[in-house]
């Protein structure tokens, strides 16, 4: 079973990912963490290696190789905002998670124990460069509503939800697979 689970930042992707990954006993992979890893890596912060990304297009072409040969082996869940693009042909189950921008950054700052302002900063400028360097890259507009609804299976909006809510709306979902 492949499973993907894209969308922005703070949509829930990781803390959904992990546990449906947990509850089948499948592994779990995270791009938005293997990206925070590298910026470490390299002693920026998110906002510079953003930056740097938007230069060397290597990065981004790595991060989405990894996943093609992580989803080979089957049984895992990607938590990618291209997963389901990039795995569209082999995924069984592409999810597309959805929320305000105001709720995602709240969420955010909270759990980077940081203020919401810097978080909104840092957000708005991740996802301005993510939207023209996957346009570049793939020509994937992550803003066009219509294909997102002809790509993912599941699309879900997270703002009034609770975890256990979505868990099972994606649980419901897989039954009918």
């Amino acid at each position: 079973m492949i499973i993907t689970i894209s969308g922005p930042h703070g949509t829930g992707k990781s803390t959904i990912g992990k546990l449906i990954a947990e509850k089948f006993g499948i592994q779990y992979y995270s791009t938005g963490q293997a990206f925070r890893d590298l910026a470490q890596e390299m002693n920026m912060t998110l906002e510079e290696f953003t930056k740097y990304a938007e230069k060397h297009p290597k990065i981004d072409e790595k991060l989405d190789d990894k996943i093609n040969e992580i989803a080979q082996r089957g049984n895992i869940i990607i938590d990618s905002q291209l997963s389901g693009h990039i795995l569209k042909t082999i995924a069984d189950l592409k999810i597309l998670l959805i929320c305000p921008l105001e709720i995602r950054v709240k969420r955010m700052a909270e759990r980077d124990n940081t203020n919401y302002e810097k978080k909104l900063k840092e957000t708005k400028l991740r996802e301005k460069s993510e939207l023209e360097r996957f346009h570049s890259l793939y020509d994937i507009d992550l803003s066009d509503q219509e294909a997102l609804k002809k790509i993912y299976d599941l699309i879900i909006n997270t703002e009034n939800l609770t975890i256990e809510d979505i868990v099972e709306k994606i649980l419901t979902k897989l039954k009918k697979l």
